[in-house]
C-alpha cells in the first residue's frame, strides 16, 4: 500500500513539496494513505500531475517533457520509489487519467486511429467450472488490511511458513548461541584465545581457526596434555636461550688398587717370636703398653702406673715385642687409611650437576640422574668406609692378621651417570638452536589443551549434535514449504492456461458496452471488437467506436468522457488485472458529464470496485463538488481508519497537498457546516477562549446560514428583512436581533467603532439558542434532521 508521496521536486506546480512538513493532524502527528483516498481539487490545481508520478509507476517511465522531475513514493514494507527505480516495488497498479486515454483511446484524439483491445475471460462453461475449483483449491492469500484470512493452498502455505520460519528460529538460536560461544573463545578480548598469543601462540586466532582445532580434539587419537605436563609446557614457553654447558672431567676411581693395599696390610700375618704372649692374646692391653711404651720411652725410668723401675731387660722385651715390622705395618695401615679418606672426600665431589643451567625439559631427566649419581656415590663411600674400619681395627691389633672381603665396585655406575649427563648436555646445548619450534609446538599443545577444556565445558558435542537435528528438522520445513510453494506456482499456472484458452478480446468489447449500457443507458453508442488479417497472416484484433450500426466520430466531449471511464472499468476484468487486487487511481473522471452522469460514475465505481473489493487502495481525485458529496457515500468512507481526505491547493505557481478542510470533509453541504456553527455557538462556554472563534465568526456563519434557509422557506419574500419578519415575528427582539445580524454582527463597514469593542459571547450565545428555538418552533421535522446531519443525537421523550 502507497503511505504517502515522502517528496516532490521539479514536476510541473509541485516544488519542494514535504509530505512529513505539510500533511499533519491537529495533534501534529504526520497523516498517511489509507485504503480508500479522495482529493478534491481546482482544475489545473496538480491533481493529474500526481496521477502521473503514480501511472509512472505503472509503466516504467515518466514523460521526458518534464526537466530534472524528482519524487519518492514512500510504499508499506517496501523501499522508497523514485523517479530511478520505478518497476522495483512489484506492485499491479492501474490509472486512469489523460495519458491512459492518449495510450489507448487514440481514437478520441483521431478518428483515424483505433482504440487498444484488451482481452477478458469468458465464453466456456466448462472450462469456467475448471478454472473455479482451481481457483477455490487455490484459495486466497491473507490480506489483514482487507480482513481477509488465507483459505486453501494459501492457508497451507501459511501454515508451513509459521512451521518453518518457527524451526528456522529455532535452528539460527541455537547456531548463533554457539557461534557465539566459539567467537567470544577465539576472539574476544583479552578473554580470547586471540589474545593470549604468548601462551597459545596465534595472534591471528579466529573461529575458523577454533573450529579446526576443535577437529583436532575430537579425534579419538587425541591426547590432551596432563596437568604436569601442562606446568613444563608453561615453564618452556618461560625459557631464555641459555649459554653452552661445559662438560665434566670423567671420573677416574681406581679401587682395585685400594682393595690391594688394603687386603694385604689387613691380612698380613706378624712373626710371634720374642713377643710378650700376654700382649699376644690381648689386643687391648697390647694396645695400652704401646702407648705407655712410647710415653717412658728415653724419658722416664719408673712406671708411672705402678712406680716400679722399668729394668734394661723389661725394655729390651718391649722392644723385641714392639720391633721395627709391627712399627712398618702400622705406618703403612695409617698411611692407606688417609689415602681412603681422601678419596671419600674426592668422591663426593665428583660429578657435580647443575640443574639450573639445564632448559626445564631436561628437568625430569636430571633429577633422575642425580638420584642415580648420588646413589652410586654412597655405595662407593660405603664401601670405602668399609676398608677404612677394617684398616682400623688391624690397627688396633697389628699382631693378629684379619679376614678381609673385596671392595664392591660401583665405580662404573659414575661413569654411566657421567655418560648420561654428557648425553644431556650436548642435548641440552644443540636444543639451544631448536628452542623456538619447541616453543612453538609447546603452544600448539597447550592451545589444544585450551580448546579440549572448552569443548568439554560447552558440550561441545550434545549441541553440535541437537543443532544438526534442528538444522534437519528446519530443512525439511522449508522444503515442505517450498513444495507448497511449488505447489502454488503450478496451481496458478494451470489457472492462467485454462484462462488463455478462454481470452476472448470481443468481450472486453461487451463489457464497455454493457457499462454504457447498464449504467448509463447508452445502448446507441457501442464498442465492437473487429477481427482482421495481420501482416503474419494471423488474427488482429481491433476496437472501434460504433453510432447506429457505423462508426463514430465527431463525439461529445461527454461521450468522449463516458467511453474512456467505461474502457477503463471494463479493462481492470482483462487477463493481465482480473484477481490481482491492484492499485487504483481515478483522476477526475466526470469531465464534462452531466448531474446525472456524475451520479452514474459513482455507482460504477462503488459497484464494480468497492463493493466487490477488488483493490488493494484506490485513489480518486474530483474538482466537482457533487462528485465528492456522492464520493463521501462509499462503504467506509466516514471510517476514518479506512478512508482520507486531501485538498490540492495552488499558490500562485505553485500547489501543495493538505489534509481536507472539516468544512468539505464533514459536512454534506456549506449549509449543515453553518447550521453546525450555530448550534455549537449555543452549546459552546462564554468564558472558554480556545471556542472564541465560534463567537468571532457567528456574524457570518448566522447571515449566511438565514439567508439560505429563508430564500427556500419564503422564495416569494421581496427582501432579507421581510424574510426574517415572516420568520421571527413582530416582536421587538426579533428586531434587535434581525438588526445586529444583518448590520452590526457581520460588518464593520459604517461601524468602525464596533471593532474597537469586545465581543459580547453571552449575547451571541443567547441570539444562537433563540434562532434555533424558532426553527424547532416552525419546523420540528426540519430541524432534526438538520441535527441528524451534523451528528447530534436526538433523545425521544
Amino acid at each position: 500500500m502507497i503511505t504517502k508521496f515522502k517528496s516532490i521536486t521539479n514536476l510541473a506546480v509541485f516544488q519542494n513539496f514535504v509530505w512529513d512538513a505539510t500533511i499533519r493532524d491537529d495533534g501534529n502527528n504526520v497523516v498517511l494513505f489509507k485504503p480508500i483516498n479522495i482529493f478534491y481539487g481546482r482544475n489545473y490545481s496538480g491533481k493529474t500531475t500526481l496521477s502521473r508520478i503514480i501511472r509512472a509507476l505503472e509503466t516504467g517511465n515518466i514523460s521526458d517533457k518534464y526537466e530534472n522531475p524528482q519524487f519518492e513514493v514512500s510504499i508499506q514494507d517496501i523501499s522508497d520509489v523514485t523517479q530511478t527505480n520505478l518497476t522495483t516495488h512489484g506492485k499491479k497498479i492501474r490509472v486512469f487519467n489523460e495519458d491512459f486515454v492518449k495510450d489507448n483511446l487514440r481514437f478520441i484524439i483521431n478518428s483515424d486511429e483505433n482504440i487498444t483491445p484488451f482481452a477478458i475471460i469468458g465464453g466456456n462453461a466448462i472450462i469456467e467450472e475448471e478454472i473455479k475449483k482451481l481457483k477455490e483449491d487455490l484459495g486466497q492469500e491473507e490480506n489483514t488490511e482487507q480482513v481477509i484470512n488465507a483459505s486453501g493452498f494459501y492457508l497451507e502455505l501459511k501454515n508451513a511458513s509459521v512451521t518453518a520460519t518457527t524451526a528456522l528460529l529455532a535452528y539460527q538460536t541455537e547456531n548463533n548461541n554457539l557461534t557465539q560461544q566459539l567467537s567470544y573463545k577465539a576472539t574476544n578480548n583479552p578473554n580470547g584465545i586471540k589474545y593470549k598469543s604468548e601462551k597459545f601462540g596465534d595472534q591471528n586466532y579466529n573461529i575458523n581457526k577454533l573450529q579446526n582445532d576443535i577437529a583436532s580434539v575430537l579425534e579419538t587419537s587425541f591426547q590432551p596434555l596432563t596437568d604436569d605436563e601442562v606446568t613444563q609446557k608453561q615453564n618452556l614457553l618461560n625459557e631464555k636461550t641459555n649459554p653452552d654447558i661445559p662438560g665434566i672431567v670423567k671420573p677416574n676411581l681406581d679401587l682395585n688398587t685400594l682393595n690391594t693395599k688394603a687386603k694385604e696390610l689387613i691380612t698380613k700375618s706378624i712373626s710371634s717370636s720374642n713377643k710378650i704372649e700376654q700382649l699376644l692374646k690381648d689386643a687391648i692391653l697390647n694396645r695400652w703398653v704401646k702407648e705407655g711404651r712410647q710415653l717412658h720411652k728415653d724419658k722416664l725410668e719408673q712406671c708411672s702406673f705402678c712406680g716400679n723401675d722399668i729394668s734394661e731387660e723389661r725394655w729390651n722385651e718391649l722392644d723385641s715385642h714392639f720391633d721395627e715390622e709391627s712399627e712398618k705395618l702400622e705406618k703403612e695401615i695409617d698411611a692407606l687409611i688417609t689415602e681412603i679418606e681422601n678419596s671419600i672426600r674426592n668422591v663426593d665431589i665428583l660429578l657435580q650437576i647443575n640443574k639450573n643451567a639445564f632448559y626445564s625439559k631436561f628437568h625430569s631427566d636430571l633429577d633422575t640422574l642425580i638420584l642415580q649419581r648420588q646413589k652410586a656415590i654412597d655405595s662407593i663411600k660405603s664401601e670405602l668406609n668399609r676398608v677404612k674400619e677394617k684398616l682400623i681395627e688391624r690397627k688396633n691389633d697389628l699382631l693378629s692378621s684379619k679376614t678381609y672381603d673385596d671392595i664392591i665396585d660401583n665405580s662404573q655406575q659414575v661413569e654411566d651417570c657421567w655418560t648420561a649427563f654428557e648425553t644431556l648436555r650436548t642435548q641440552a646445548n644443540e636444543y639451544s638452536n631448536s628452542l623456538g619450534t619447541e616453543q612453538a609446538e609447546a603452544k600448539r599443545l597447550l592451545r589444544l589443551r585450551e580448546v579440549n577444556d572448552f569443548v568439554t565445558t560447552i558440550q561441545y558435542t550434545t549441541v553440535t549434535t541437537r543443532i544438526q537435528t534442528l538444522k534437519a528438522t528446519s530443512d525439511t520445513e522449508a522444503q515442505n514449504k517450498q513444495a507448497v510453494e511449488d505447489k502454488i506456482k503450478q496451481q496458478i499456472t494451470q489457472i492462467e492456461d485454462k484462462e488463455r484458452l478462454m481470452k476472448d478480446e470481443e468481450k472486453g468489447a461487451l463489457k464497455v458496452n454493457e457499462y454504457l449500457n447498464n449504467f448509463f443507458g447508452h445502448d446507441f453508442l457501442t464498442l465492437q471488437a473487429l477481427e482482421e488479417a495481420d501482416v503474419l497472416g494471423g488474427k488482429k484484433i481491433r476496437f472501434e467506436i460504433v453510432r447506429n450500426g457505423k462508426k463514430a466520430h465527431h463525439l461529445s466531449e461527454g461521450e468522449c468522457s463516458l467511453i474512456a471511464f467505461c474502457y477503463f472499468m471494463a479493462k481492470l476484468e482483462d487477463v493481465e488485472t482480473k484477481g490481482s487486487k491492484p492499485i487504483i487511481w481515478i483522476d477526475d473522471p466526470i469531465s464534462s458529464l452531466d448531474s446525472n452522469h456524475i451520479f452514474f460514475v459513482y455507482s460504477l465505481i462503488n459497484a464494480e470496485i468497492i463493493a466487490k473489493m477488488e483493490f488493494e487502495q484506490i485513489f480518486i481525485s474530483t474538482h466537482n463538488l457533487d462528485f465528492l458529496k456522492y464520493l463521501k457515500r462509499l462503504p467506509n468512507a466516514l471510517n476514518k481508519n479506512q478512508c482520507a481526505y486531501f485538498l490540492i491547493s495552488r499558490e500562485k505557481e505553485e500547489s501543495r497537498i493538505r489534509i481536507m478542510p472539516r468544512y468539505l470533509k464533514d459536512y454534506v453541504t456549506e449549509f449543515n457546516f453553518l447550521f453546525h456553527q450555530i448550534y455549537m455557538c449555543s452549546t459552546a462556554d462564554p468564558d472558554d477562549e480556545e471556542q472564541h472563534s465560534l463567537f468571532y465568526n457567528f456574524g457570518n456563519n448566522t447571515r449566511k446560514f438565514l439567508e439560505a434557509f429563508l430564500y427556500y422557506k419564503y422564495p416569494n419574500a421581496n427582501d432579507q428583512i421581510e424574510k426574517l419578519t415572516k420568520f421571527f415575528g413582530e416582536n421587538r427582539q426579533a428586531s434587535t436581533m434581525t438588526d445586529r445580524i444583518n448590520n452590526e454582527l457581520s460588518h464593520l463597514e459604517g461601524l468602525f467603532e464596533r471593532s474597537m469593542i469586545p465581543i459580547d459571547a453571552p449575547e451571541m450565545k443567547k441570539t444562537a439558542t433563540f434562532i434555533l428555538n424558532k426553527i424547532k418552533e416552525k419546523d420540528n421535522e426540519q430541524y432534526e434532521a438538520l441535527l441528524l446531519s451534523i451528528g447530534v443525537e436526538i433523545v425521544i421523550t
